[in-house]
């Protein structure tokens, strides 16, 4: 993958990179500030490898007399992972991955925040959903907190299916040791913060859900001409009659994902006004499915 200067991008790249690049920033900008106003009052352990980073600067200040900045166990965390992961995902996206894990470390060098709330059950609740919107606006960016982001990002894109849940499992796994070491109503409390968040993401972010969509129209080779220009599922046809009507029509059946709902209806009212479009949830999709890669 060869990389490109600025000036042979194009604009909608250009575009794409700056919004990319806004949606970093903001992301490390918060998970900083997330960490000092709502975690270290708190004695709460983050989740991933900046739970990791965190864990070890307490360890090495407690136990060992000196302390592992966590700004800078981050950074050593997360980069050979970057390197690992970034081969079967994309440069790209490894490289705002790891400019947000920059950010997050510098902002958590610089930045001097305290708590907003003395109440710890405010601390969790907020906090929790605060961290889920931050991953979530780092991966709409096209881009991630990385560390177990870079995983969870990498199987689910070889598996076609959704693994936050596992995600959960790990932090939980990692909250457990922190709760052995330095206090289990700190680790409960961190566990059900990881809950919150993770349901937040889960909530929000929908790259590896999938919707139903019945397509109702009297324009069929229409429809399915601009269909297959835009979108690369597949679809069928089945032809009949109108019962109020009378006349010809075809019903057209597409599962896609959850975040290429509105652009498919978009190009399908484009081509028929008439259509009738509607959607539900596949909880359960057996078969090929073609998911569009991470760049």
């Amino acid at each position: 993958m060869k990389w490109l200067t600025w000036k042979e991008l194009s604009r909608s790249k250009k575009v794409r990179a700056l919004y990319t690049l806004v949606c970093v920033l903001i992301a490390g900008f918060l998970q900083a500030s997330i960490i000092q106003i709502f975690m270290r009052p708190m004695n709460l352990l983050s989740s991933g490898f900046t739970g990791l980073a965190i864990l070890i600067e307490k360890v090495t200040s407690t136990f060992w007399g000196f302390s592992f900045s966590a700004s800078v166990g981050m950074l050593v965390l997360n980069i050979p992972v970057a390197i690992i992961c970034g081969k079967s995902i994309s440069k790209r996206f490894t490289f705002f991955s790891l400019m947000e894990v920059f950010a997050a470390s510098f902002f958590l060098e610089v930045l001097n925040l305290g708590p907003l709330f003395d109440d710890p059950l405010l601390n969790i609740i907020i906090g929790g959903f605060a961290n889920g919107i931050m991953v979530t606006i780092a991966l709409r960016g096209n881009a991630s907190t990385g560390g177990m982001d870079f995983i969870a990002l990498y199987v689910s894109n070889k598996i076609g299916k959704s693994i936050w849940s596992y995600v959960f499992i790990f932090n939980a796994v990692l909250l457990t040791i922190f709760g052995a070491m330095f206090g289990w109503e700190y680790a409960g409390y961190s566990i059900l913060f990881q809950f919150i968040s993770t349901k937040t993401i889960d909530s929000f972010y929908h790259r590896f859900k999938r919707v139903t969509m019945q397509i109702t129209t009297s324009k069929p080779d229409e429809v399915i001409s601009a269909y297959f220009s835009e979108c690369r599922h597949g679809l069928s046809r089945v032809d009949g009659i109108g019962g109020y009507s009378g006349r010809p029509v075809s019903l057209l059946h597409a599962v896609v994902s959850s975040y290429e709902v509105q652009d498919v209806a978009k190009t399908v009212i484009d081509a028929d006004p008439n259509a009738i479009i509607n959607t539900f949830k596949s909880e359960e999709f057996y078969g090929r499915f073609y998911m569009k890669p991470i760049d």
